[in-house]
């Protein structure tokens, strides 16, 4: 074997041996797929669906196995959108929506469902048309809140077979045509002045109460004030009726006689200059009314 011949054989090999080792780095390349943590790869192996990659390092089969999708994991949200409606007492309106959602089961979504958004668009026209029908207009605007729970609750059920999760779903706004909202403005100006005349009556009618409060405390006072002066005049009296049948009439003549120097004294407190005339027995009372004084003491 001359020389040529040697180098030609061991060029071959080598070229063999680097062949095959590039064969083995594009198998080994091919079998490791690494999958972002936002996405999930749906597999399939000659047409049909083989298995779902989740985020992370996964190994195929390689030149049998082929990522056909690579689906978001991503919280989406529907663009917001318009649709007509007409509540249980006949309104129309007009329903902004807006609806998030996620892909939990990516191969439900790739093989059952062609366009998710439209399809979840026209599920959630449908179910908030049907809400709306159900409750009249008060309802829809003092219970916005349990028709998105409503709603929600139904989109859920409705998108569950395409592997679609509904995060959140929210009214934005309610738009109702000028004569509607010109027949609520009256209304409530109505309701206005209705409470304005309630709360004017029942103000009324309190104070009306607190006056006659007021003059039942004041009769009550007078009643007992006079209970009191009677109560009194009766002890008085009962003192003299005692003192009369203790001492005789002695003790009644020097209460009149006492009586009669305290009726003068009052007289006397007039204004101005004033010239008394008494009676001569008035004098005799004085008397009178003095000597028994001082037997008492």
């Amino acid at each position: 074997m001359n020389t040529d011949q040697i180098i030609g054989e061991l060029l071959s090999g080598s070229l063999v041996y680097l062949l095959l080792g590039l064969f083995i780095v594009v198998v080994i390349f091919k079998g490791i797929r690494i999958v972002p943590q936002s996405e999930k790869y749906v597999v399939e192996r000659f047409g049909k669906l083989r298995s779902v990659l989740s985020p992370g390092i996964n190994f195929i089969v390689p030149f049998l196995d082929r990522v056909h999708h690579k689906v978001s994991i991503l919280e989406r949200q529907l663009p917001s959108a318009r649709q007509d409606a007409i509540t249980a007492d006949n309104v129309p309106m007009e329903v902004e929506t807006s609806v998030f959602y996620r892909i939990i089961e990516p191969e439900k979504t790739v093989y059952r469902i062609r366009d998710v958004d439209a399809a979840i668009a026209t599920t959630v026209a449908g179910i908030v048309r049907s809400g709306i029908g159900e409750m009249e207009l008060d309802e829809v605007q003092s219970n916005r809140q349990q028709l998105i729970s409503k709603i929600k609750g139904q989109i859920a059920d409705a998108v569950d077979d395409w592997g679609i999760e509904v995060t959140r779903a929210e009214i934005l706004d309610v738009n109702l045509d000028q004569a509607t909202r010109e027949a609520m403005s009256q209304q409530l100006n109505a309701e206005r002045a209705r409470r304005a005349q309630v709360t004017e009556a029942e103000g009324t009618k309190r104070a009306v109460e607190l006056n006659a409060d007021a003059e039942l405390y004041a009769a009550e006072q007078q009643a007992k004030a006079r209970r009191i002066t009677a109560d009194a005049e009766a002890y008085g009296t009962e003192v003299v009726a005692k003192a009369i049948k203790e001492n005789g009439i002695e003790a009644a003549q020097y209460q009149v006689a006492l009586k009669q120097v305290e009726t003068m004294a009052e007289i006397g407190k007039g204004a101005g200059k004033q010239t008394i005339i008494l009676p001569s027995h008035l004098m005799d009372a004085f008397g009178d009314a003095f000597k028994m004084l001082k037997g008492k003491v």
